[in-house]
């Protein structure tokens, strides 16, 4: 269920949102937040949006966040368990994994993520079987870390992604989810 008050709207990316993400993926902050590698110009691989859109499923999809109908941020969407790429390793069902990320700098620091993070949190735990939510922000963004753990996510720990990205595994429990829900958070 969405919130009707919310600032923030998700919606399904569509290969229209390709442009903006594209722009984005260039933007160093988001880049910073994505790889490690000091060498890396653009976040999240080379890649080309419309193909990775087109190709999204219920195992893996991508959507926009707007405010006020204009994207500000996207995220996608991940049942860890499930998908080809195995990026996770071996895990558990009845997870979603979630990467997300505010566009432009205007709109950082304004306290969007939350609310995107909050409208993804109730989208993911709208599917009963889903018992807890992960995400693997990079060891060196501690300001992502604080973030996540002031939603309710707990660390699980260190793990190196792709063989470079040191990053630290948070998870979120459908009960710490539901508590925080019960409060407001």
């Amino acid at each position: 269920m969405l919130d009707e008050t919310a600032r923030i709207r998700l919606r399904r990316a569509t290969p229209d949102d390709a442009e903006v993400l594209t722009r984005w993926d260039r933007d160093p902050d988001v880049v910073a937040c994505t790889t490690d590698d000091p060498e890396a110009e653009v976040a999240f691989g080379d890649h080309d949006w419309r193909e990775e859109i087109g190709a999204d499923s219920d195992v893996s999809f991508h959507v926009i966040a707007e405010e006020a109908g204009r994207p500000v941020g996207a995220m996608q969407i991940i049942d860890p368990h499930r998908e080809p790429t195995h990026y996770w390793g071996d895990v558990e069902p009845g997870l979603r994994a979630l990467d997300v990320w505010i566009g432009d700098p205007s709109d950082r620091g304004r306290g969007l993520g939350a609310e995107m993070m909050r409208a993804a949190h109730a989208l993911c735990f709208a599917t009963p079987d889903v018992t807890a939510i992960v995400i693997d922000p990079l060891e060196s963004n501690t300001r992502a870390i604080r973030f996540y753990r002031r939603l309710g996510y707990v660390d699980e720990g260190p793990r190196i992604f792709d063989g470079v990205d040191r990053c630290r595994v948070m998870r979120l429990t459908r009960a710490a989810w539901a508590a925080g829900a019960a409060r407001g958070g």
